[in-house]
């Protein structure tokens, strides 16, 4: 198994503090899965695309729902497929290695080259299935017993998990990662991540629009308070749409891009004055 020895220091269009660049390869260096948390839309997920951009791999995307298990991310037998083919006589049913299918943490460890995987979201599981990982994830390997076959990581990949923190880690599963919590952007390192995806914005529209954001953030009780990917898309709209911007925070255009929840809508604009 290898170790990627390159530094990664962000992309043009991810811009990363000093001490998640540590955190990221350190862990890099440590073969140690990296642990992200933080409330959504502040570049969890963006962080594992940026490291493969960066780096020059693969990214290998598991993302995980409430009915995700552990053993689909290691393979899966198709064992109906094979019974139905051995009833109908269709060749090759003996072979059983042609009804294993890998899942996404298998192709990560049998990729010829050493790989970016991203385990995304896995709070949203139950609370066994971070604990279903660990020998994995610690012996880099599995065993599948229909073959009698061990699948060893050729490399080592390049592990980053996300959380939105919706639920507690088992502490045996903290134990093995190295973590890092995303702090929400402040205003200069927002007005970078700006700058960064509309490297020609206008001056006035990155400062109206990010007094109006923080505004609506901080001053508003907000069940989903707006994130950095709905700024973005606000600032996106704004440019397309030709409003004036000169008075971002007291009119608020087009706020159904920044807010996404119809009883946020109605208490910003009660607040506010209503739209105009």
């Amino acid at each position: 198994m290898t170790t990627n020895i390159h530094q990664f220091k962000g992309t043009d269009d991810y811009i990363i503090t000093d001490d998640l660049m540590m955190t990221v390869n350190i862990a890099i260096k440590m073969n140690k899965p990296l642990l992200i948390k933080g409330e959504p839309g502040t570049g969890k997920t963006a962080l594992a695309e940026a490291v493969a951009k960066a780096l020059g791999k693969e990214l290998i995307v598991w993302s995980i729902k409430s009915t995700t298990k552990a053993q689909d991310g290691l393979y899966q037998y198709d064992v109906v497929r094979r019974l139905y083919d051995s009833e109908l006589g269709n060749e090759g049913a003996w072979d059983i290695n042609r009804y294993i299918r890998l899942g996404k943490l298998g192709e990560a460890f049998v990729s010829d080259e050493q790989c970016v995987l991203l385990i995304d979201e896995i709070d949203k599981a139950d609370l066994e299935f971070p604990n279903d990982l660990l020998w994995e994830l610690d012996r880099m390997e599995f065993y599948i017993p229909e073959t009698d076959e061990t699948i060893k990581a050729k490399h080592a990949p390049i592990v980053v998990i996300t959380s939105n923190a919706e639920k507690e880690l088992p502490d045996a599963f903290l134990r093995r990662c190295a973590f890092h919590f995303i702090d929400f952007p402040d205003k200069e390192l927002m007005r970078n991540i700006m700058l960064a995806h509309y490297p020609n914005i206008e001056h006035e529209l990155v400062e109206q629009a990010l007094d109006a954001f923080f505004y609506v953030r901080d001053f508003f009780e907000l069940k989903k308070k707006p994130s950095t990917s709905e700024l973005l898309d606000w600032i996106s709209a704004l440019r397309l749409s030709g409003l004036p911007v000169d008075h971002l925070r007291q009119d608020l255009p087009l706020l159904s891009f920044l807010i996404k929840k119809d009883e946020d809508l109605e208490i910003v604009k009660q607040g506010a004055g209503g739209l105009r």
